[in-house]
C-alpha cells in the first residue's frame, strides 16, 4: 500500500469535518472535541515526542465510534509538532477500506501509525478496550449501542488513555528505531 499517497489525499480534522459533515456531525464531533481534556502528564508526555509520526485515520463523521474518539486524536496532534494527523473518509476511499478492515467487516476509526517516511509501523482501532468492556457490560437482546454515550463517566478518560498509550508505543518504536536513529545521528 502506497501510504505516503494516501497520507497526502487525507485532510486536516477542520476540513474532514467541513467536507464529509453534516451539521449534526460536525456538532457532536465539537461537543467531545470540547470535552477532552489532557492531563499536565498526557500533555508533557506528548510534548516530550521526538520523532515525527504520521497518523491516518480512516473514519466516518456519522460514526458514533468516531466521533468519540478522533476528536482524542486531533487533541494529541495539537499537543505535539511531532504528530502529523490526516482523516480519510471510510465510503470515499474504497481501496483504504478493504485493506483496513476488522474481523471482517468494515470498521471505523481506523487508525495507521506511519515513520516520518511511510513506513507502517500499526494499526489499531476500532474500540478500545474500555470501550469493548462497557459494551459487554450493556449490550442486551438485539439492541446495539450507537457509542454515542456512556453511562461511566470514567469512559473518556479511560478511552483517552488507551489512546495515549498506542501513540506512546510507536512513538518509542519510531525513536529507538535503528534505522532512524541512524538517520538522525542519535
Amino acid at each position: 500500500m502506497d501510504w505516503q499517497t494516501a497520507f497526502e489525499v487525507g485532510l486536516d480534522y477542520r476540513t474532514f469535518l467541513e467536507v464529509h459533515g453534516a451539521a449534526s456531525h460536525r456538532d457532536r464531533w465539537q461537543a467531545i472535541y470540547r470535552r477532552v481534556d489532557l492531563s499536565p502528564s498526557q500533555l508533557a508526555l506528548l510534548g516530550g515526542f521526538a520523532r515525527r509520526m504520521n497518523v491516518l485515520c480512516l473514519a466516518g463523521t456519522w460514526c458514533g465510534d468516531c466521533a468519540s474518539q478522533c476528536p482524542i486524536l486531533q487533541r494529541f496532534a495539537e499537543a505535539t509538532d511531532a504528530i502529523a494527523l490526516r482523516f480519510l473518509d471510510r465510503d470515499q476511499h474504497l481501496d483504504i477500506q478493504s485493506r483496513l478492515t476488522i474481523n471482517g467487516g468494515q470498521r471505523v476509526p481506523v487508525v495507521v501509525f506511519l515513520s516520518e517516511d511511510f513506513h507502517e509501523c500499526g494499526r489499531y482501532g476500532e474500540r478500545t478496550i474500555s470501550k469493548y468492556r462497557e459494551l459487554a457490560r450493556t449490550l442486551t437482546g438485539a439492541a446495539c449501542p450507537t457509542g454515542i454515550g456512556s453511562n461511566d463517566e470514567t469512559l473518556p478518560a479511560s478511552v483517552t488513555a488507551e489512546w495515549l498509550t498506542e501513540f506512546e508505543r510507536i512513538q518509542l518504536m519510531l525513536r529507538l528505531s535503528p534505522r532512524l536513529r541512524q538517520l538522525h545521528g542519535d
